[in-house]
């Protein structure tokens, strides 16, 4: 029973509204969690009981079947320790996070790219002060190359070059790491390659 403590004045439990509330929580967490692929699945803290639910729910297509498993999926779940569904939780939104600065940085190399096509060395010069590691050569010969298959109405081969080479040179950024950490990385792998 729910009661108050004599003392403090305070409820002892959960009201019923908030138990309500946490379950319709842990429910919409279910939905996310069964509208995920196997991989990005794989890369979340889901405790392995779990998963045979997940799948169950997945492969049932009917609607109210549907809604009954998602809800027998929420059942379980809800019985895990809070701190799972938490971590669960803050995957989820670190994913989420980070694939919308992916987004961001590919929407960033794809104007890039039309500036480099339409500006020339006057948008290599600003990228260059925006990116010194970005290699000039390259580039300019890869924008002159897309200007050049685009008067010959070619496939265009290099217009994507350019913005895979665009896109390595962001993504680093996009990700809060430093190419400098990556150069360091690299080093000490090779060296302990080498020591090896």
């Amino acid at each position: 029973m729910r009661g108050r403590d004599e003392e403090t004045g305070e409820f002892h439990d959960k009201s019923r509204s908030q138990n309500r509330r946490d379950a319709l929580d842990v429910l919409a967490l279910g939905e996310k969690l069964v509208s995920l692929t196997p991989a990005q699945l794989a890369r979340l803290p889901v405790p392995e009981d779990l998963l045979p639910h997940i799948a169950e729910c997945k492969r049932i297509t009917a609607h109210i079947a549907h809604k009954r498993q998602l809800a027998f999926l929420a059942k379980h779940m809800r019985r895990e320790e809070d701190a799972t569904l938490d971590a669960i939780r803050d995957a989820l939104d670190a994913n989420s996070e980070t694939g919308r600065r992916e987004v961001a940085m590919m929407h960033r190399a794809e104007d890039w790219r039309e500036r480099l096509l339409a500006e020339g060395d006057k948008a290599l010069a600003a990228l260059l002060d925006d990116y010194p590691q970005a290699d000039r050569q390259q580039l300019r010969t890869l924008v002159r190359n897309a200007q050049a298959e685009k008067a010959k109405n070619k496939p265009p081969r290099a217009y994507r070059e350019i913005f895979q080479v665009l896109r390595t040179l962001m993504l680093p950024a996009a990700l809060g790491l430093k190419a400098s950490d990556d150069e360091v990385e690299a080093d000490d792998t090779a060296d302990a390659s080498d020591e090896d």
